[in-house]
């Protein structure tokens, strides 16, 4: 399917069609970040620095309230952390310049310059103590305890995660997540997403100019053959009965975050309609469901399964969401320059880190709940992590689309890469047995 894209991307490339990149919206731990600086190279007045900051695109509709409370936060430390010195990072003298006297407040930020965070990686153990392996806290954020993952060719269920660490069992039964990979993060975009769809709905014509879609040509045929090349204005669901179970696969061309969240969505929400246990799996051109429950979906079902409404809400109840605020909120402190990562040679660990910003995030969610940057935090990641804002978009243009149902009696080229992904081995070999033959894949 990357052959399409590449079609596609040729195409916006020689029509000089660019890519939009949506700015973040007013960042305040950057902000504050940025007025210790001022402060440092001499020193800013407020009128004349909240002029300078609105000329940035980001911060361009930055509210007073929004301004006094970053001032609040670097001269006092907000409402939580005013008691604490190491908090009052600026003084103002009787003329309003704000500057920084303390040289260790001056070292500890001169250190701390930067933007740049990582994605520190989680120990995966069982309560014995034996290792299994690393994986990504952004993976293991959204996953939560009591539900199951396949790692190191094992269905794991998660007991709880501690310091850089996740305690799991082996699950006696069931379907999982499967681990994803920062490198394998990259989202479609809205505009490759449009062209790829446009590409398909002129192979569904059988036109075929670009070598990559000729290349594709097959595999294109067979989709149309078995099931159906949707066009723009249709979105194509199809199902088919496996071995596996039920399985539903669904094509809005949204790019993989999106999909994440729609699959875990529309999972929760099939729940709601019948009791049911589901595996997902997901790529950049759509989402697969997989169950053992027999139920079948009509079109007015499916209507209301990618409903645009109620979104926010019950992505609140089907995720992990606080794992995944108190991850974003740490890499927000840190910006903001609550948490010092310690001196060149004597860095502090990776857990150390996450201890402090945990255990910031509980003393502002417990006593300060309104603090902007606890609502930063949660903003970036409903935007940056979950694309809520694409989801909501997406779904919306569904709601115009007619819904193609499709059953196919074997997987189609579509399908097949996404039940690919849900193919998580217990052991080093999994053997696929026909009658009278029996395929032994090398590992």
């Amino acid at each position: 399917m990357e052959m399409v894209e590449y079609a596609a991307a040729r195409e916006a490339i020689n029509e000089r069609r660019i890519e939009a990149r949506e700015p973040l919206r007013a960042p305040l731990d950057l902000l504050a970040q940025h007025l210790i600086t001022l402060a440092l190279g001499g020193g800013f007045f407020s009128k004349d620095a909240i002029k300078e900051v609105r000329s940035a695109w980001s911060y361009r509709d930055i509210t007073e309230e929004e301004w006094g409370w970053v001032l609040d936060f670097i001269i006092r430390g907000g409402d939580t952390l005013r008691a604490y010195d190491q908090f009052k990072r600026v003084v103002v003298d009787a003329n309003g310049l704000h500057s920084v006297e303390s040289r260790i407040i001056s070292r500890f930020h001169r250190m701390s310059i930067g933007t740049i965070t990582s994605d520190p990686a989680i120990e995966v153990k069982f309560s014995t103590g034996r290792r299994l392996g690393t994986v990504e806290e952004s993976f293991i954020s959204r996953i939560k305890p009591g539900s199951n993952f396949y790692f190191g060719g094992k269905l794991l269920t998660l007991k709880r995660v501690r310091d850089l660490t996740a305690v799991v069992s082996l699950a006696k039964r069931g379907k999982g997540a499967i681990p994803v990979w920062g490198g394998g993060k990259s989202p479609l975009s809205s505009e490759l997403a449009s062209g790829v769809r446009q590409k398909l709905e002129a192979a569904g014509m059988h036109i075929f100019k670009e070598k990559e879609m000729r290349a594709l040509r097959p595999s294109l045929e067979l989709q149309s053959i078995g099931s159906k090349l949707p066009k723009m204005n249709e979105l194509l669901i199809e199902r088919t009965d496996t071995r596996e179970g039920t399985c539903w696969f669904v094509y809005p061309f949204a790019g993989r975050l999106a999909h994440e969240g729609l699959a875990s969505l529309i999972s929760y929400r099939m729940t709601r309609l019948e009791p049911m246990t589901l595996s997902l799996s997901f790529n950049d051109y759509g989402f697969h469901l997989c169950s053992t429950s027999t139920q079948e979906f009509n079109e007015s079902d499916w209507r209301n399964l990618l409903s645009p409404e109620g979104v926010v809400d019950e992505l609140l109840e089907c995720m992990n969401l606080s794992e995944m605020d108190k991850r974003q909120f740490r890499e927000v402190a840190r910006v903001a320059g609550l948490i010092f990562q310690g001196y060149p040679g004597a860095r502090k660990s990776n857990r150390q880190v996450q201890a402090s910003g945990g255990l910031f995030f509980d003393v502002f969610s417990k006593y300060d709940p309104h603090n902007l940057l606890l609502t930063q935090s949660r903003r970036e990641v409903l935007d940056r992590q979950l694309e809520v804002n694409r989801m909501v978009s997406t779904l919306e243009r569904i709601s115009g689309q007619i819904i193609v149902r499709e059953s196919p009696s074997r997987l189609s080229p579509f399908g097949f890469p996404l039940m690919g992904r849900i193919f998580a081995l217990p052991s080093k070999f999994r053997i696929l047995e026909r009658p009278g033959k029996t395929y032994v894949p090398t590992a």
